[in-house]
């Protein structure tokens, strides 16, 4: 930034500039394809589930330099794009060298991605939030309510929540109890 030029400036510079607008654009609808594309998935597991998501987002986020001939003879314009686009456009331009560049460094993003996913899935393992039920009853049935030690007969009629019947609170609610 110049010491000449304000925020102000340099904000509205980043809206008339059509480059960083793409970018932010990019940057936006990518987040959109992983975010929908996570809960697509949602019928597996955690762990393929977030590598899955890890490899998509290294394709979508990876970058790679490209050149385009311009309209003057012998004048290029070079810069960076999203690797995956960088790899369509000399796809269809029929030019080796830039999809020679471009997919190592896909295929990069994508084990990187990968990588993330199985770090990401071995964080929240560590936490406890995994989606297998625990209690090690693997049939995914609702456990049973405990009673409290030492209730018995009638105190655990209670703990069932029966209360109502005998004067506790209407409908059967009944307030948590710390022993």
């Amino acid at each position: 930034m110049s010491p000449n030029r304000t925020n102000r400036e340099s904000f509205i510079m980043l809206f008339s500039d059509s480059l960083p607008q793409l970018w932010l654009s990019y940057a936006v609808l990518s987040l959109v394809v992983l975010i929908t594309g996570y809960f697509a998935v949602r019928l597996l597991p955690r762990l393929p589930r977030l590598v899955l998501v890890g490899v998509v987002a290294g394709l979508l986020w990876m970058v790679a330099p490209f050149t385009l001939p311009l309209t003057d003879p012998g004048q290029t314009y070079s810069g960076l794009a999203p690797a995956i686009v960088v790899l369509a456009v000399g796809f269809l331009q029929h030019d080796g060298g830039q999809m020679a560049t471009a997919l190592p460094l896909l295929l990069v993003g994508a084990v990187i991605g990968a990588v993330l996913g199985v770090l990401g899935w071995r964080l929240l393992r560590q936490r406890g939030d995994d989606d297998e039920p625990k209690g090690g009853r693997g049939d995914g049935a609702t456990p049973r309510r405990r009673v409290a030690p030492g209730a018995q007969g009638s105190d655990r009629s209670a703990a069932r929540g029966e209360r109502g019947r005998r004067g506790g609170k209407p409908g059967g609610r009944r307030e948590p109890v710390v022993n």
